[in-house]
């Protein structure tokens, strides 16, 4: 399949679900970082328990799929929990920056299973390239959203007065 194709896809359902349950970016962008890190402590492990059930045949796809299944897992279960946003266009960005994270940290996982051919070729190159800038201004933005959420607790009391 032409990585275009399915960069493409992937992005339209990350960000279609993070638009869907409203979450704040600065904890989902967090997860993805932890989900990284976790796919690069458990990767080859995870990887060898996969082929090993037989459910799916050894290879780079299976490989690649538990890489970024793991990647995406802690952000995944983070999607039905946590801080929303209230406005259209805090849902908007928020998403918009939780679908272009996401396939930074995607990049290399799936760039082993997938053909590279003709502009898919150049496209790739151009993120895996620019990779390590796209996650550090993402992890900063996560962080700085983190520190203009406020708690549960305090915007019930601001709203009441």
């Amino acid at each position: 399949m032409n990585v275009v194709l399915v960069f493409a896809l992937l992005a339209v359902v990350f960000f279609v679900s993070a638009f869907i349950t409203k979450r704040r970016f600065g904890l989902l962008g967090l997860a993805l970082a932890a989900g990284s890190i976790l796919s690069g402590i458990w990767g080859y492990d995870a990887g060898l328990l996969v082929s090993s059930l037989g459910i799916f045949p050894s290879g780079p796809l299976t490989t690649a799929a538990t890489l970024a299944a793991i990647v995406l897992l802690p952000s995944a279960v983070l999607l039905f929990h946590g801080y929303t946003y209230k406005t259209i266009v805090g849902r908007i960005i928020g998403a918009l920056l939780f679908t272009v994270l996401a396939l930074a940290f995607l990049v290399e996982p799936l760039g082993h299973a997938l053909a590279l051919e003709g502009a898919g070729v150049d496209i790739y190159t151009w993120l895996v390239n620019n990779r390590e800038v796209i996650i550090g201004i993402g992890m900063v933005i996560a962080v700085v959203d983190l520190f203009l959420t406020k708690p549960a607790h305090l915007a019930e009391k601001k709203s009441k007065h």
